[in-house]
């Protein structure tokens, strides 16, 4: 089975043309503009089942010694516990992969339990930020547990997304910073049973990139962390980093080569390319957005330090990729992770001088809000360092 596999595996790994760097330039500019403007909470949501699920686990005698023994549940079981009843058919059909691979990595185990793909397979589709239905998803089920064996905490508990984890289908010969579920309207469903976390996975269905292959990954954190993996360019192969010390583990989804289509993928990267270059529609703005601009129209970088101040655990030299990309990751002790590359234009500016790059709040405003500043060194390296309001302000800001 394993040397089967692995054929299969050779063939759909075969490098494909890699997109421009103009491409690639403009799909981060999309992607920071969204993620300024909230964009990432209509693409990416957390459904939590409200209900507490019962534990299956089964007693066997041996030797006068009672032994637990644990089995996952089934894809087909998961999506029962989600109440997904046309998933769970799916799940049930002959189109699902089942693959139960686990890997070990930063103290928690991570198993790729299946995967299955097809128009109107759920019960809870999503929509895109212009309201239309998306029928074309697959879902993937992973578990992520402690190696040690301590439980996962269960939604429920203060201590659920202390860690968190960010886990992705990517695919081969496109950059993994660039085409993940945060830009192809993927959002994810999580419950813990019996200690373990059960994960699943949906986007938009790229079975037609088949027979480029196509990979199942999870870091820590909340974004997609470069520093988790290495991504090679000239053969479009993705591995993991074994110098990370967080979790970061790489999975590659056996599917069938069959499904793919390549008129089906170019056009779908065309469609892709061309959402990147449309104009966001404007959201209408709550008092808290409007609190959020008065505050950043105030805000200059000569003046940044009187209104706000620096983060100084998340002051960092950006590191520099193979295509000369600024880069700064940091993660805060909310657990607020972020992973984020330098766009603004630095030509002309003086050593020293400050830069605000862009900024990030949730439903709390300006109580959470995130400002990233840009320092340009004598040397020419760049500083990165978040900057956050004075907590002394925001209450006259605030009324």
């Amino acid at each position: 089975m394993k040397d089967k596999l692995d054929s299969l595996l050779e063939h759909a790994l075969a490098p494909m043309e890699l997109p421009e760097k103009k491409l690639n330039d403009q799909i981060l500019r999309k992607v920071k503009e969204k993620k300024d403007m909230k964009q990432e909470q209509v693409y990416y949501k957390r459904r939590i089942p409200a209900a507490a699920l019962i534990t299956v686990c089964m007693l066997i005698l041996c030797s006068s010694t009672a032994l637990a023994v644990y089995r996952y549940l089934s894809p087909a079981e998961v999506a029962t516990e989600t109440n997904d009843n046309a998933l769970q058919k799916a799940f049930l059909g002959e189109d699902a992969i089942l693959v139960n691979e686990t890997q070990e990595s930063g103290g928690y185990k991570v198993t790729l339990i299946g995967s299955v793909a097809g128009k109107n397979i759920s019960d809870f589709l999503m929509k895109n930020g212009k309201g239309e239905v998306l029928e074309d998803r697959i879902y993937t089920i992973i578990t992520i547990e402690r190696a040690d064996g301590t439980p996962m905490p269960d939604t429920s508990s203060d201590e659920y997304g202390e860690e968190s984890f960010f886990a992705s289908h990517y695919i081969h010969g496109l950059d993994p910073n660039v085409y993940s579920m945060m830009s192809m309207n993927g959002s994810y469903t999580e419950f813990v049973n019996n200690g373990v976390q059960y994960r699943i996975l949906d986007m938009d269905n790229i079975e037609m990139f088949a027979d480029r292959g196509i990979y199942v990954g999870v870091n820590s954190g909340t974004f997609y962390d470069r520093n988790a993996y290495s991504y090679n360019e000239s053969t479009g192969e993705m591995s993991c980093n074994e110098s990370y010390t967080g979790v970061n583990v790489l999975f590659q989804l056996p599917m069938d080569v069959r499904k793919a289509d390549p008129s089906a993928a170019e056009a779908y990267l065309k469609a892709f390319e061309e959402s990147m270059n449309e104009p966001d529609e404007t959201p209408e703005k709550s008092e808290l957005d409007m609190q959020v601009d008065e505050f950043m129209e105030m805000l200059t970088p000569e003046n940044i330090d009187e209104y706000a101040e620096p983060v100084e655990s998340t002051r960092q030299v950006c590191t520099i990729d193979e295509n000369g990309w600024p880069h700064y990751s940091y993660e805060l002790d909310t657990g607020a992770a972020e992973d984020g590359v330098v766009l603004s234009d630095l030509e002309g500016k003086q050593p020293g001088s400050k830069i605000i790059e862009g900024w990030s709040y949730s439903d709390s405003g300006l109580d959470d809000l995130n400002i990233d500043v840009l320092i340009l060194n004598e040397d020419g390296t760049i500083t990165f360092v978040l900057y956050q309001p004075r907590q002394e302000l925001l209450y006259p800001i605030m009324n």
